[in-house]
């Protein structure tokens, strides 16, 4: 699965989460408008409820690349 297809599945479970990291929070659907088409297609896993984490060329989890927060948690 890449980011893409995570945060497309978001988006269509109507999912009310923000996805955060060092320097913002974001709804997913405005991830899928503005991240670049290379970082979209990076291997990534989505933990409900926790993060989305880049998957490394060794099949392991890498990177946190999003923390997830309740959409009201505001």
């Amino acid at each position: 699965m890449n980011l893409k297809d995570i945060l497309q599945k978001l988006v269509s479970d109507r999912d009310p989460v923000l996805l955060s990291n060092g320097t913002g929070e974001w709804k997913a659907e405005v991830l899928l408008e503005t991240l670049s088409a290379g970082k979209l297609k990076q291997n990534a896993f989505y933990q409900p409820g926790l993060y989305v984490a880049a998957i490394d060329d060794g099949g392991y989890l890498g990177e946190v690349l999003f923390r997830i927060k309740p959409a009201t948690a505001r």
